[in-house]
């Protein structure tokens, strides 16, 4: 693996796991505990193979949609968040749901229920088919636009006066959005904002971290499966600042090509990534690479949360315990 050639590797912090991933897979372990496998998880619980691989050979079972899990199985629902009616056919399944939606997920959800009931058209910030924009989009259909880019804000076809507010994918470019939002104001003064931003702490901590490495490393290396989308937004990030970066499931996805010529390689790790996977691509530095971390930290702002309990309704979805 070009022995000799890189010196160094940068190490970001924050990486992998953040508090909503962990509590998601926590939520699946907890279930398997309790309930014994199978237990079902409506799509994957996280965005990463190896996560899904680890708790399908412990028992859980990963389906499309609630119909393909059996009526009045165990199903827990992913941390990306779904749309009412998912709730509404697992009931009619007698289906025992647990809800393992990232807390600052479901803080959108909220947000858009209310800004309908306020009669606010909703321009939603986001990835078209991405699972967490669809369950958002469920909790207000009539109301909710999709907005991906800033083609899309510039196009947006309303009065000018539309009472309208935004919400955001809580997984996106925190310059790319930044971008969006200012088209949207331009063109909608009057447009609300959420209160506290909807991109998570997990995912602009990390977009920070590899900017702060930047000027310092030659190639980034992102661990995180390839539909994850905060994964590939650390790919993006770096790829914008003219740093070659590339996105690999763990250390068999690096192409030596990569290092060739290259001196200082930055590593980081989407926050559905294991730090075991981390681990495993420093375990290659004796004998190949000759590197020393060196880590990279940053201010952090983030928060703690506990696993989820079983839902017995729509609206008994989270009662979080310690």
């Amino acid at each position: 693996m070009a022995a000799g050639l890189v010196q160094r590797v940068f190490v970001a912090s924050p990486r992998g796991y953040c508090a909503g991933v962990e509590r998601a897979v926590e939520t699946v372990e907890h279930a398997l505990a309790l309930y014994g496998a199978p237990v079902y998880v409506r799509k994957q619980i996280v965005h990463n193979a190896h996560v899904v691989d680890d708790l399908e050979r412990r028992g859980a079972v990963f389906v499309e949609d609630e119909t393909d899990a059996p009526a009045g199985a165990i199903l827990v629902l992913s941390a990306h968040g779904v749309a009412p009616t998912v709730f509404e056919r697992a009931a009619a399944r007698h289906q025992t749901t647990i809800d393992a939606t990232c807390p600052l997920v479901t803080k959108v959800h909220v947000q858009a229920r209310r800004y309908a009931a306020e009669g606010r058209r909703i321009v939603l910030i986001g990835h078209a088919g991405h699972e967490e924009v669809v369950g958002t989009m469920g909790e207000a259909p009539e109301a909710i636009l999709l907005v991906e880019n800033v083609e899309d804000a510039e196009a947006l076809d309303l009065p000018v006066d539309t009472p309208l507010a935004y919400i955001t994918q809580t997984t996106l470019s925190v310059d790319e959005t930044a971008e969006i939002i200012q088209v949207l104001k331009r063109r909608f003064p009057q447009i609300h904002a959420p209160q506290r931003e909807d991109i998570c702490y997990a995912t602009s901590n990390r977009q920070w971290a590899v900017k702060e490495m930047l000027d310092q490393i030659e190639l980034l290396l992102v661990i995180g499966s390839r539909n994850s989308s905060n994964s590939n937004r650390l790919v993006e990030v770096a790829s914008a600042a003219g740093v070659d970066a590339y996105l690999i499931e763990d250390e068999t996805g690096i192409d030596e090509r990569w290092l060739e010529d290259v001196q200082t390689v930055g590593l980081t790790s989407g926050a559905s990534a294991p730090e075991r996977l981390v681990v495993r691509v420093c375990d290659l530095v004796p004998g190949a690479w000759r590197y020393r971390h060196q880590p990279v930290l940053v201010g952090l702002r983030g928060c703690r949360l506990s696993t989820a309990r079983r839902a017995a309704s729509r609206r008994d979805i989270c009662r979080l315990t310690g």
